[in-house]
């Protein structure tokens, strides 16, 4: 009987007498020659040079104007005073002016710039109590311990919003004039709010509540952070709804740049007023800026971004020449290729001949 068992054995872990099991199934071989991988070739090298063409038209129809204001105009006298840490409360107030040639057609957008500045450290990012910010009262007051050393001020008292994140926010603040050719000074009007992520506003972001008490009620017990100028829920005096964890600037400064040189959302022009209903016409400009980020400790510059915007996006470069370049590679294999087989396979012959 165990004899029979050792020989049936092995049958009984056989698989099935079917198609799939047994490895039958119908397949397609396909015959890779020079009549059908030639063409091949020269299509796709014909479909990126299209792409990287229309894509370069469409990047180059923006109209974009950078302005670096770190030491520009009468800045540089707040670059100075800024060097001096003594003197880090006071307030500095610069301007710089500049020309716009051709008007800014459509919708603009206004975006401050850094540069050499490094968001995407990992103890810098990591630097944060989500559900602090999330809006939960037990976390409030009991910061996380990533937070560190920026969890609580010199008397004890726990920071909100903790962390290195928020405590290094932007806080340069700016306002935008337009000189007619009249000679008059027409504020330029910027919206400041809804420039977030909609999940960043109404899933991510939220202020702690407790029944009826005000936001400033709610927050007493807690400090600002080292280096703001105002607490959390006194961001924005005029927009009591913009104050907060769901304030759209720290908002948008939370949300951490993978370069050391990036550029962040500041506002975008509101066009009601006549003179901007098309856009920024072509003129004289300047920005009035509230001057409060230093930039020396870290070797870093400041600019000012002013952008319109396709459906692609900003006015950047790197996909269209990306195609560009893709496509004129395949094009020098494809014509490599096609040297070799008319050189050694066209009349039959091969390589070993």
């Amino acid at each position: 009987m165990g004899e029979t068992k050792g020989r049936l054995g092995p049958l009984a872990r056989r698989p099935d007498n079917s198609a799939f099991k047994q490895q039958r199934l119908p397949a397609w071989s396909p015959m890779l020659t020079a009549n059908t991988v030639l063409p091949f070739f020269y299509f796709m090298a014909l479909l990126c040079m299209l792409l990287g063409v229309w894509l370069l038209l469409t990047v180059q129809s923006t109209q974009e104007i950078k302005l670096d204001y770190t030491e520009a105009g009468t800045c540089a006298e707040c670059f100075e005073m800024r060097k001096n840490v003594s003197k880090a409360a006071l307030t500095c107030n610069c301007k710089v002016e500049f020309h716009i040639k051709k008007a800014f057609k459509g919708d603009v957008f206004f975006y401050y710039g850094l540069q050499n500045f490094h968001q995407n450290l990992r103890r810098y990012m990591d630097s944060r109590d989500d559900g602090q910010m999330v809006g939960r009262k037990t976390k409030l007051k009991n910061p996380s311990t990533y937070c560190q050393p920026f969890a609580k001020d010199q008397n004890g008292l726990p920071i909100a919003p903790c962390g290195a994140v928020a405590n290094s926010i932007f806080n340069d603040s700016f306002s935008l004039t337009y000189h007619d050719s009249r000679g008059r000074a027409v504020s330029v009007p910027l919206l400041r709010q809804g420039i977030t992520w909609y999940t960043d506003k109404n899933i991510k972001y939220g202020n702690p509540k407790d029944g009826n008490m005000t936001l400033a009620q709610v927050f007493e017990g807690t400090a600002r952070p080292l280096y703001w100028q105002k607490p959390a829920y006194d961001l924005d005096p005029l927009d009591p709804t913009n104050n907060g964890f769901i304030n759209d600037d720290l908002i948008v400064w939370m949300r951490e740049a993978a370069f050391p040189n990036f550029k962040k959302l500041y506002g975008v022009l509101y066009r009601t007023e006549t003179s901007f209903t098309k856009g920024l016409p072509a003129g004289n400009y300047s920005v009035d800026i509230s001057y409060n980020f230093p930039v020396q400790y870290f070797r870093g510059r400041k600019e000012v971004v002013l952008t319109t915007l396709t459906w692609f996006g900003g006015q950047n470069h790197f996909l269209p020449v990306a195609y560009l370049v893709t496509s004129c590679l395949i094009l020098l294999v494809a014509v490599a290729l096609t040297v070799a087989w008319c050189k050694f396979g066209k009349n039959g012959r091969n390589m070993e001949e």
